[in-house]
């Protein structure tokens, strides 16, 4: 089962103006300039939804094979790579442009019930659009979990000074892939720990109930707490010039040393290959472990996350840019409506149809998938519309901000 990813919260946003009288214009630029990056990669999502939903027949495994993968199943699927990470960086960044207008405290508090929040939503509602059983036998412990826990996380390391804060972080990052080695059974001390942490697993409940930590959560944590340090360059009356220039030259380094520690194949990720043809070459390079997100999938995938937001910054008056702040701006009413959605389609076409690909419905071709994706953009834009507009009329109904 694949998984998206969103981030959701109460933080602030284009459909929630910056009112500090320190040049607005510079402030608004810098949140729409957030909020049209998350819904930039929402989209991606939704691409990655799609294919699981008409692709169930053609898993894809992580890395995607590179040997034997269709070349545009294995292309649309590396679409969605950038998903997670940037969802996960933001929801950091985010917690520190919230903590400019309320105290770490009250930052840590929310977070706290943020974190609780997600996990309760993964383990019900989304899991309930993902396999339309309840209740379940199996708990898909996936992203709307992860980010929870990285929340929760988050909650406590706020009260490091800023240096500790990227130390941890890059030494997370950085370093864990030298336990990749460590993997332990479930009869072994601290193998539940172990597979929230870093081991892709199978937890037994008990009763006939299983968990499967799809996101291991350790990488996951060292990100938001990066994603939390960054947050000084968006700080009210800063530069917008000065942070464009920083996010640039931090994309293009992380690409950059990507490409550079990728062709040396010493560490960071499995090894690529040279194939029979350069395309099968090239996908080779450009398969990386997602479930725990190795340094190689995470350097690229940021790097892009930080080119994006530069350019949205730039041409925030472009017609485009309203439109997927919007988007970003109820994350978490996009990613449960679209689930559910697709969830709907799904299941009358298999009532319809049968199961045409043994025991799912699929189609033959990728390009059904990108069909699919452009038919249904608009109709989930307009009600994430409404409500991100409903959000920020109704300040007075507490429980919007949780979606």
């Amino acid at each position: 089962m694949a998984s998206g990813t969103i981030a959701s919260s109460d933080w602030p946003s284009a459909a929630h103006k910056d009112r500090s009288p320190a040049n607005p214009a510079a402030a608004r630029t810098r949140l729409i300039a957030i909020d049209a990056l998350r819904g930039l990669v929402m989209l991606f999502m939704l691409v990655d939804h799609v294919r699981e939903t008409w692709f169930l027949h053609m898993q894809v495994t992580d890395p995607v094979d590179a040997a034997t993968a269709d070349p545009a199943l294995f292309f649309t699927r590396l679409v969605s790579t950038f998903c997670a990470p940037v969802f996960v960086a933001l929801t950091g960044l985010s917690a520190w442009l919230y903590g400019q207008s309320h105290t770490r405290a009250e930052v840590s508090a929310f977070l706290l019930k943020r974190g609780l929040f997600l996990i309760f939503l993964e383990l019900t509602f989304v899991g309930f659009a993902w396999t339309a059983k309840f209740p379940p036998s199996t708990f898909w412990l996936q992203v709307i979990w992860c980010i929870g826990i990285c929340m929760i996380a988050l909650a406590a390391l706020i009260y490091l000074p800023r240096a500790a804060m990227i130390a941890f972080g890059l030494v997370i990052v950085c370093g864990h892939n030298l336990l990749d080695g460590i993997v332990l059974t479930p009869e072994q001390p601290f193998y539940p720990l172990w597979a929230i942490l870093h081991q892709r697993a199978i937890i037994e409940l008990g009763g006939g109930m299983i968990a499967k930590t799809t996101y291991p959560v350790l990488p996951w944590i060292g990100l938001i707490a990066l994603g939390y340090a960054l947050g000084p360059w968006f700080a009210k009356g800063s530069d917008p010039a000065l942070r464009m220039r920083r996010l640039t030259m931090l994309g293009a380094g992380l690409i950059l040393g990507f490409v550079l520690i990728r062709f040396a194949n010493v560490y960071g990720d499995k090894p690529w290959f040279h194939a029979e043809t350069p395309l099968r070459t090239v996908m080779s390079f450009l398969a990386l472990t997602k479930y725990p997100p190795s340094l190689l999938f995470l350097m690229p995938t940021i790097g892009f996350g930080a080119l994006m937001m530069a350019l949205f910054e730039k041409v925030q008056d472009h017609r485009t840019m309203p439109m997927l702040a919007m988007l970003g701006g109820a994350p978490m009413f996009f990613y449960l409506l679209h689930l559910y959605v697709l969830k709907a389609i799904y299941l009358v076409a298999l009532a319809i149809y049968g199961a045409n690909k043994g025991t799912v419905f699929g189609v033959d071709n990728v390009a059904t998938v990108w069909i699919w994706v452009a038919l249904l953009a608009v109709p989930l834009y307009i009600p994430t519309r409404w409500f991100a507009g409903l959000k920020q009329r109704r300040k007075d109904i507490w429980w919007l901000k949780y979606l």
